[in-house]
């Protein structure tokens, strides 16, 4: 069963655009474009690094930011 099945049968939906859901697929575009860029463009040097800085400043926004201060049923602001 995958994640998108099993999200189904227990609350109903496929994708609820929780934030926490959001940035975290926005993390994932980000890693599979700096993967993508490396593989088929050779992207090297300050282009790799900015796109790696920028899917690293993802993941701390989505930790520190959205996990803590945004409410939603993955973070832990409170509410719902």
């Amino acid at each position: 069963m995958t994640e998108a099945n099993w999200a189904e049968a227990a609350w109903g939906r496929y994708w609820g655009w929780d934030p926490k859901e959001v940035w975290s697929f926005i993390i994932w575009v980000l890693h599979a474009a700096c993967l993508h860029a490396r593989a088929t463009r050779g992207c090297t040097g300050r282009k790799a690094a900015y796109l790696s800085t920028a899917g690293y400043t993802a993941v701390l926004f989505n930790f520190g930011i959205v996990n803590v201060f945004v409410v939603g049923p993955h973070s832990y602001a409170g509410g719902s």
